[in-house]
């Protein structure tokens, strides 16, 4: 196994070689490709291919990669793939010269290259250009991958994701349709007035969410600084400004681990507005969750992996007391204290920390029996205190707070909230997460001085929800793993 490892390395090495030498020839007879600035293309390949009947016999510009090359004596064939697809060229000598033709008969799979000709199609029915001229743009000098297998390495995929997008041709459409989602939300959210905005990515206190800060070092003021784990705190601050709608789309960064749906940097979308509560956020996130799978997918219908979730139906609303005693047939209402919760949690083998209290292990029962059976669109409303610290208590029920988690396939896809705008009550549930901060809890928060000045001026009554883009991404694509909708996900460096 190693010598025919060894054989393929000695192998593309040869063919590498004489890729460099062909560049040599090339510079060597005043043909660099590499001189050339600009190249103006007419059209893209599936405009060709859509439109046809009216390009026929009319002449068109193309650029793209070479992805394939027959060569027949004095005519030839290949296949150039661009943005929005692929399409065949003729390339005959008499049409472009004897010159230019024993040049092209040199040109390898991967090379880009820019082609004028007419529109036809050949005996076969395949629509393609009759080159007039062919112009090498760029001098590929690497080896793709062996096109019948691609590139299947999936640590490489995620590394040269240049070449992932080359080879697999479903890798770029997720990354189109990925486009598409954020510019479709930016859509929706414009046209129902709010404002898109941005906020501070290095912040000296990273709040508004239970994450555990990366850090850094500010040179010029000599101070540390934080890489931002949520958009909360200053997006709040704008609607005391008044600035009543606001949005932002950007990138939040956590000091946690990798898997399937976890990278420590991933894109947030956090929005907020003033004179409503998480009843309005509900509404909003079905309707937003609406359009923006009609708009990418057109259809109301998401198909991933083994389960269809149909987002045409009223989404589910349970409380998680509702949850909890729906699917692990516990009911926290008949729960009074902590004893009593810890006591129900050693029943059920459920593992918790001393510090948690009632609260805590009805999140821990949560976790533990309703999660993978919220497949359908489903809001779970009103969590306990202790673990939502910037939520409004409810006023009936101040155990419990006006947030919930919205879930679908069994994942959290976005999290709102009846925002707190009591300073006081603020400053109290503060000073618990430092208490947390100093029992050795690393993702609780910080007291935020200014915050809690801008909530003295005096904040509106809000609604706030957050919404992971990149699971968004995932559910919208069919796609198994966040990393296949980050276009450079996080990776363990290669050892030197």
């Amino acid at each position: 196994m190693a010598e025919q490892k060894n054989v393929q390395e000695q192998d593309i090495n040869q063919l590498i070689k004489v890729r460099h030498e062909k560049l040599q020839e090339l510079q060597e007879n005043g043909k660099d490709p590499f001189r050339i600035t600009k190249f103006d293309v007419s059209h893209h390949s599936m405009e060709i291919k859509e439109n046809y009947d009216s390009l026929e016999e009319q002449q068109v510009t193309i650029a793209g990669r070479m992805m394939f090359k027959r060569v027949m004596g004095k005519a030839s064939f290949c296949n150039v793939t661009d943005l929005k697809g692929n399409i065949q060229a003729y390339v005959a000598r008499d049409s472009i010269g004897e010159d230019s033709y024993k040049d092209f008969k040199k040109y390898d799979v991967g090379d880009i290259l820019g082609i004028t000709g007419e529109v036809f199609k050949t005996k076969t029915g395949e629509i393609s250009v009759h080159a007039s001229s062919v112009t090498l743009l760029s001098k590929s000098l690497q080896i793709l991958p062996e096109k019948f297998h691609g590139l299947t390495d999936t640590d490489m995929r995620y590394r040269q994701r240049y070449v992932d997008l080359i080879m697999n041709a479903e890798v770029k459409d997720t990354f189109i349709k990925r486009s598409k989602v954020i510019s479709s939300i930016r859509r929706y959210l414009d046209g129902e007035g709010f404002m898109e905005v941005e906020t501070p990515m290095l912040v000296s206190n990273a709040g508004g969410a239970a994450a555990r800060p990366f850090e850094t070092h500010f040179n010029a003021l000599n101070e540390d600084l934080k890489l931002r784990i949520s958009l909360e705190l200053y997006l709040k601050r704008l609607i005391v400004g008044g600035m009543e709608r606001v949005y932002e789309i950007g990138r939040v960064f956590r000091n946690e681990g990798l898997d399937t749906r976890h990278n420590p940097e991933f894109t947030l979308m956090e929005l907020y507005q003033a004179y409503t509560d998480y009843h309005g956020m509900m509404d909003l996130t079905e309707n937003l969750y609406r359009y923006v799978a009609k708009e990418v997918t057109g259809s109301l219908v998401l198909k991933y992996g083994e389960h269809e979730m149909d987002l045409s139906k009223p989404f589910e609303r349970l409380t998680m007391v509702e949850a909890v005693k729906k699917y692990a047939n516990v009911d926290f209402n008949d729960i009074h204290s902590t004893e009593d919760a810890k006591k129900l949690a050693d029943e059920h083998h459920i593992e918790y920390e001393d510090r948690h209290g009632k609260g805590d292990i009805l999140n821990l029962f949560f976790e533990e029996y309703v999660e993978d059976h919220l497949i359908q669109p489903t809001f779970i409303m009103d969590h306990p205190v202790e673990i939502s610290p910037l939520t409004k208590k409810k006023p009936e029920n101040p155990e419990y707070v006006e947030r919930f988690e919205f879930f679908m396939n069994g994942w959290e896809m976005a999290n709102a909230y009846s925002e707190l705008n009591d300073p006081i009550d603020q400053r109290a549930r503060f000073e618990a997460q430092e208490k947390l901060l100093a029992a050795g809890d690393e993702e609780a928060n910080h007291t935020d001085e200014d915050f809690l000045n801008a909530l003295c001026i005096g904040m509106p009554p809000t609604g706030g929800i957050g919404f992971g883009i990149d699971r968004m991404v995932m559910m919208m694509t069919d796609s198994p793993a966040i990393r296949d909708v980050l276009l450079f996900p996080t990776m363990k460096s290669i050892d030197k």
